[in-house]
């Protein structure tokens, strides 16, 4: 299995630069989302994981500065807790989640930039 991380551009300008995560902050959570925000540290990335069949989209976090293809991230939903488990890997990243958090808004962001991850990724399979 590959590391989780982001999807690699070549160049910082290229239209794939940024696919596959978002940033997210404690101090701009509240604006777009109704639960309050559930990670342990004030900055970080909500990432697409990279694809694996018959396991579906996975969602992780990564604190700010944590973010490069070493580290693996904090999984969020069901289908990244199964893709590290199969592949014997575990979170390396400190920091994560507050107790009794409501991951269901950032596992939806996840899920969203999957989506976008996907869409750009075929619009560039056609240039």
């Amino acid at each position: 299995m590959g590391q989780v991380g982001c999807t690699p551009a070549p160049e910082p300008n290229g239209e794939l630069y940024g696919a596959g995560f978002i940033s997210v902050r404690d101090s701009s959570w509240p604006v777009d989302n109704d639960k309050p925000y559930p990670f342990t540290v004030e900055y970080g990335e909500i990432v697409c994981g990279q694809p694996h069949a018959g396991i579906g989209r996975q969602v992780f976090f990564l604190p700010e500065n944590l973010t490069d293809e070493s580290y693996i991230g904090t999984p969020l939903n069901k289908a990244a807790s199964d893709s590290l488990k199969q592949a014997g890997l575990e979170p390396n990243v400190p920091y994560s989640i507050k107790e009794g958090a409501d991951l269901s808004e950032a596992i939806q962001i996840g899920l969203r930039v999957c989506d976008e991850q996907k869409e750009l990724l075929n619009r560039a399979d056609y240039h």
